[in-house]
């Protein structure tokens, strides 16, 4: 396998976190065909761990009624905890569906700040030990519901739960039949669309 001599990065032979871009829609399939490439090519003491993660949001069906659903945080991103090196560089970025890391230009990732992970493994641990007893509690309590979001587009609001808690971002769509609404939040270094209830954020005065 060749070297890539240009991915010279921050944090480059320590252990972080980072985010790569993938298609969107491909995330299970970046993760799954990054795992097993990680596996055949013995790189387990390299590549440790891969994420895709999520939190459980309460959304309303078509019928009007709530239940709970795990969602995706960061569409179109997996993050991967990894040693970066010309190898680990090359095997990640390479991997179908995969367009690229978060970072200046590609060739330099930029490894997720502390509070970021904390965060988002926070979250990730709440979703897994909550599992379907949120979803259960919630088909129990059903009932029909009409929505009306009292928010606009281009609004700056507040998120108040979920890994982003404390981030602002602006509304970029609504969505009034399911109760959800898409807030585009600074996070790897750029805008990242967040789909999330309309219950999860507030009005920034």
């Amino acid at each position: 396998m060749e070297n890539n001599n240009d991915a010279e990065v921050l944090g480059k032979g320590k252990r972080h976190w980072y985010a790569i871009h993938t298609y969107s829609g491909y995330e299970n399939k970046v993760s799954a065909n990054l795992e097993r490439k990680v596996h055949s090519l013995g790189m387990e003491d390299k590549v440790f761990h891969i994420m895709i993660p999520m939190e459980n949001e309460e959304i309303v069906d078509d019928d009007g009624k709530k239940r709970i659903v795990a969602r995706k945080v960061f569409p179109g991103y997996v993050l991967v905890e990894m040693i970066v090196d010309d190898r680990t560089w090359y095997v990640v970025r390479n991997t179908p569906g995969v367009t690229g890391f978060v970072g200046p230009d590609n060739k330099n990732p930029v490894p997720l700040a502390d509070e970021e992970v904390d965060r988002i493994l926070s979250e990730a641990n709440r979703v897994a030990e909550a599992g379907g007893e949120e979803e259960a509690a919630a088909e129990e309590a059903a009932r029909p519901v009409k929505i009306h979001i009292d928010l606009s587009l281009q609004q700056t609001v507040r998120l108040k739960s979920g890994p982003f808690a404390g981030f602002t971002g602006v509304v970029s769509a609504i969505d009034d039949e399911h109760g959800t609404v898409k807030v585009l939040v600074d996070m790897f270094g750029r805008e990242t669309p967040v789909d999330i209830s309309y219950t999860q954020v507030e009005e920034i005065d």
